[in-house]
């Protein structure tokens, strides 16, 4: 099996995306994404990928995660009720370019000023409140659709969200977005599993680097160590591919 030059330089590019946002439970996929497009990848390949490489980066953070007691089983449950069918509903969906594409975009804009000006780092809880499990049902059944239209797990949306409202702590929203963004991955991928023959041989190499990621990502998550300045980078590379998107 043999790769070109840009597939090892896209491959690294992942790794550093992976090990960020698995640092704070994210699964990546909008820096994958980001990274795919502006390494030019065809729009019909990025959003499999994309699920994948989630699907990787999610299990191994949720376990870790999990297993350092940063989860909230009475958050996770509810938001996944509601999630689950709606992603797959959303991967089932086939959307023309003409939409996905800014779809997309706006996605990934957002994923790309939260990492910029820190805002999800910047949340504090005064206090635990309990979860509201209808208003937890129509935010994961929200995200659950949005995630499996863009290939996205959802967890840039879902993790403000839940330390807004007040029901985690930042340290177990990583954990609780993880788990979230496992299963969405997993029915997005389902809904739409016939975009499976569509994924090129460089997802072999892309998962080494994503697992490579995130076990050095979640350790970071885990331990506290700060990255703010390399975020910042990465946000604005993903704003970056996020005008790509809506421009091209």
């Amino acid at each position: 099996m043999e790769f070109l030059l840009a597939d090892y330089i896209t491959s690294i590019f992942i790794f550093f995306g992976a090990v960020l946002y698995s640092s704070v439970g994210h699964g990546g996929a909008s820096s994958y994404i980001a990274i795919m497009s502006l390494m030019g990848s065809p729009v019909n390949e990025i959003k499999p990928i994309g699920l994948v490489l989630n699907i990787i980066v999610s299990s191994v953070g949720s376990y870790r995660f999990i297993k350092n007691k940063l989860f909230s089983l009475k958050v996770f449950l509810p938001l996944v009720i509601g999630s689950v069918p709606a992603a797959f509903l959303g991967g089932y969906i086939e959307l023309s370019s003409e939409v996905y594409r800014p779809l997309v975009g706006v996605v990934l804009l957002f994923a790309g000023f939260q990492f910029l000006f820190n805002i999800f780092d910047n949340l504090k809880i005064k206090s635990i409140k309990k979860c509201n499990s209808y208003v937890a049902i129509l935010v994961g059944i929200t995200i659950g659709l949005l995630s499996g239209l863009t290939g996205t797990g959802g967890g840039i949306f879902l993790s403000p969200i839940i330390v807004f409202l007040g029901w985690t702590t930042v340290k177990s929203a990583s954990g609780t977005a993880a788990a979230f963004i496992l299963f969405n991955s997993i029915s997005g991928l389902l809904g739409n599993f016939v975009s499976v023959s569509l994924i090129p041989n460089t997802i072999f190499l892309y998962s080494i680097a994503v697992f490579l990621g995130v076990l050095l990502g979640t350790t970071l998550g885990i331990k506290v160590l700060s990255e703010h300045g390399v975020k910042r980078a990465l946000g604005l590379v993903i704003i970056l591919a996020g005008f790509k998107f809506l421009l091209t």
